[in-house]
């Protein structure tokens, strides 16, 4: 009878098998949007999209505007643009589209020249008055200014004030939009105005 040594292979260290799994997983996830390439496709271009429009250029291109915040009861609307040498003549209750340039960019860079879409509320000579955190346009209420941002940062409610030739309070719907009623965020001026909104659904 003779015997035979057999000789086990060490154990293959823990962050070498670790490594080797996630690389296996990793090509086969690349053989499958390889595959697949037509359903990645479309998610590919929305992020490709929404990092132009966070980082290099926030202007809307195209005259549909979607709203995917709970400021406004409306989704989809459409963007009626004009010229800055010849814009139209506001009025309260227009909607708007407006490049955001409040103070929240300093804390959010983010929020730089981004689109906002609101509602025309107060007009060049109203009068804006605060009462315990609730704002008022000749003396008219257009909402509560909260205490806090969903991530705890302060905010303050605007300064009363008397709105001045080319500027506009805006407003949402919704007791949580972040319009006019906020310090940091403001008036908006004229020359903000990206153009007119026509609210579609």
């Amino acid at each position: 009878m003779t015997l035979q040594i057999v000789r086990i292979p060490p154990p293959v260290p823990w962050h070498v098998r670790s490594y080797r799994q996630a690389r296996q997983s990793f090509c086969d996830q690349l053989a499958h949007m390889r595959r697949r390439w037509y359903l990645y496709l479309p998610v590919f271009a929305i992020w490709a999209l929404a990092y132009v429009r966070l980082f290099l250029d926030p202007t809307p291109r195209l005259p549909i505007v979607f709203n995917w915040t709970p400021s406004l009861p409306y989704r989809v609307a459409y963007r009626v643009t004009w010229t800055q040498a010849a814009p139209p003549t506001l009025h309260r209750g227009d909607y708007i589209l407006f490049a955001f340039a409040g103070d929240a960019q300093q804390h959010y860079p983010g929020l730089r020249g981004q689109p906002f879409f609101k509602m025309v509320r107060g007009l060049p000579g109203d009068t804006i008055t605060v009462q315990d955190r609730m704002v008022l346009i000749n003396g008219e209420s257009v909402g509560h200014a909260k205490a806090q941002t969903f991530d705890h940062r302060g905010l303050d409610p605007i300064q009363p004030t008397l709105i001045p030739p080319g500027s506009y309070y805006v407003q949402g719907s919704s007791p949580d939009s972040f319009d006019s009623r906020y310090r940091s965020s403001g008036l908006v001026r004229a020359e903000q105005v990206i153009g007119l909104v026509r609210p579609l659904f």
